[in-house]
């Protein structure tokens, strides 16, 4: 078995720089060989021009189709046809949104992708009466037609798509909506974007980038930390106009939106694209909330003892421990790392995993201008996902290519249903990613050899364990009070900050301080701004994958194929249905209490080690 920790040593000495070895760069011509390639022409005129005309022969058509003596056929054969338009503009946008991430000050990148963006948008508009009209089939003769293999196929996401039926708005409307976006929500994503990602933090006579200077928060000097917190703090401070323009801007699209649909709550429409009921986020946030003092207070508190503190400063947060090893993770040894802990689990995880290593199917060095973060992103069921990473050798950057790899695979196994059906909730698509990372965590923690090296290892967990629930979930509680009060009228630059330093300092606790400047640290939270209350689902998923995993540790050999069985189904089925067979229930006020419990445990045996 590969150990992590002596090909770290075998790194020791050399510059960090130098050391990761060669990281690969997505090559992304598996969607199309180049931006300026005749077939992306060619498939966008394509698109226009077949979008044009399904409108024109199938518009008005689908309760005749479905009345027709055919049964269910006449209908599916129509949906079919749709699928296949969608997986010729899903090809189109991925690639164009692909290439736009590796640099997105790229003139030439940002003109294609708004080129691109316009003419899916014109071409999808031809496609908006689709779902107007398969709700308003009658009900009886919709059901009569499942009993149609090729129409009961297409029934979970038939389903799906009744459901929205309440909160539809007449056709001209939402063509009107739909033609709009790219001027306006679509359009001030851009600025966002382009914005971040120009930005420069200069610290002493260094100037990086977002990303390299959000890096410096885990050096282990706590100068370096201080002087990379104090200049973002600058730099975020010097673009908080227009990060507050677009929050302002943002929150009120969606409230309009939200008015004409007729949702109630600021959160419903996610919730209903979730898949998800509002009393079962309710009770996850509210558990959450209440574990604060068990959870984070209380390990914070302990890990400023830890580092002869009485308090923590903000930048203090994602300190390393006194004893960690921080010295460099080389390329190899992480993919080595994370396929040897897929393999322990299945063999053939393992073998999905490596396809992305194998085919660059993985961009990984942190450039300028490129994207900050990480993601995974599905394209269409006929090509592949591909991960994006900005690598820079730290153990939780393993962790996050774990994390990745594990919505990869979760996209490759959901692939086969089909472009309408293989994309998961936000709920139970970060299910695979956090299980992907408790495995490369747990294989780690049995590589340990001394009770300090247990603790740091634990720690470390702890710590990204706390980032995903309760980071989120003071995260999702902001969302809720800027969305909140932004019913009644702007809000300025200090009232968002202040909204910002309160679920913060409720989140965190005591033990940590936090200093002036900190207040501006919402301005870079992409998820604000591009999927609004989509953070909850973090804390979902990994307080569901703790539950799971407590249920693995504990099965019998049956485990994995109910596993790949719910990777499989992809959004075919809902939480409580690809739940049941491993007796877990989410609306069970109980179940949060239990993945909470996970934390609580492992806190436990940091005390004790302590």
């Amino acid at each position: 078995m590969f150990d992590l920790r002596s090909a770290v040593r075998a790194a020791a000495g050399a510059a960090a720089a130098s050391s990761l070895g060669d990281l690969p760069e997505w090559n992304l011509a598996d969607l199309y060989p180049a931006i300026d390639s005749p077939q992306v022409a060619h498939d966008l005129t394509r698109a226009l021009e077949e979008s044009k005309a399904f409108e024109e022969q199938v518009k008005g058509t689908l309760a005749g189709a479905l009345d027709g003596g055919k049964g269910g056929a006449a209908l599916a054969a129509i949906v079919a046809r749709y699928e296949e338009l969608e997986e010729l503009l899903g090809r189109l946008y991925s690639f164009a949104g692909l290439v736009y991430a590796g640099d997105t000050t790229d003139p030439k990148r940002a003109k294609f992708y708004g080129d691109v963006q316009e003419k899916l948008t014109t071409a999808s508009a031809y496609l908006l009466f689709f779902s107007l009209e398969l709700n308003d089939l009658d009900e009886a003769a919709l059901e009569a037609g499942f009993a149609d293999p090729a129409l009961a196929y297409y029934r979970p996401w038939l389903e799906d798509v009744r459901r929205e039926k309440p909160y539809q708005l007449e056709p001209r409307i939402e063509q009107l909506f739909h033609e709009k976006s790219v001027t306006g929500r679509g359009a001030w994503n851009r600025l966002f974007d382009e914005t971040i990602a120009a930005l420069v933090v200069p610290i002493g006579d260094e100037k990086l980038s977002l990303e390299q200077a959000l890096n410096r928060l885990q050096d282990a000097s706590v100068e370096v930390r201080k002087a990379a917190a104090e200049a973002l703090a600058v730099t975020f401070k010097d673009n908080l106009r227009v990060f507050t323009l677009v929050m302002n801007v943002l929150a009120k699209d969606k409230e309009i939106a939200d008015r004409w649909r007729g949702f109630e709550d600021v959160a419903d429409s996610r919730h209903l694209a979730n898949r998800v009921e509002r009393e079962v986020v309710e009770a996850l946030v509210t558990s959450v909330r209440e574990s604060f003092p068990r959870l984070s207070h209380r390990y914070y508190a302990l890990k400023a003892r830890w580092l002869g503190k009485d308090h923590l400063d903000h930048w203090d947060r994602n300190a390393p421990l006194p004893d960690a090893d921080d010295r460099v993770v080389p390329w190899p040894a992480a993919r080595q790392t994370v396929l040897d802990a897929y393999n322990a689990f299945s063999p053939e995880m393992a073998s999905i995993a490596d396809r992305f290593f194998e085919n660059n199917w993985i961009d990984a060095p942190a450039r300028p201008g490129k994207s900050p973060g990480a993601f995974a992103h599905p394209t269409v069921p006929s090509a592949h996902p591909y991960v994006l990473l900005n690598y820079q050798g730290r153990v939780r950057d393993v962790m996050t290519l774990a994390h990745e790899l594990g919505h990869g695979v979760h996209q490759v196994l959901a692939a086969p249903n089909g472009a309408l059906m293989a994309p998961t909730p936000l709920t139970l698509a970060e299910t695979a990613s956090v299980f992907g990372e408790m495995l490369t965590f747990q294989s780690l923690l049995e590589k340990t050899r001394t009770p300090t090296e247990r603790k740091v290892m634990l720690a470390s967990k702890v710590e990204d364990m706390l980032n995903t629930v309760v980071r989120q979930i003071a995260f999702y509680t902001f969302e809720r009070k800027v969305h909140l009060e932004r019913r009644s009228g702007e809000l300025t630059a200090d009232r968002i900050s202040e909204l910002w330093l309160e679920v913060q300092s409720e989140s965190l606790g005591p033990a940590i301080r936090l200093n002036p400047g900190y207040e501006t640290f919402w301005c870079y939270i992409s998820h604000f701004i591009h999927a609004p209350f989509y953070v909850y689902a973090y804390a979902f998923g990994d307080c569901l994958v703790n539950s799971l995993y407590a249920v693995y540790r504990q099965a019998d050999a049956g485990f994995q194929e109910k596993y790949f069985a719910l990777l499989k189904a992809g959004g075919t089925k809902h939480h409580a249905e690809l739940l049941a067979p491993f007796g877990l229930d989410a609306r069970d006020p109980t179940f949060w209490s239990k993945g909470l419990g996970v934390i609580e445990a492992l806190i436990d045996e940091l005390e004790a080690l302590a």
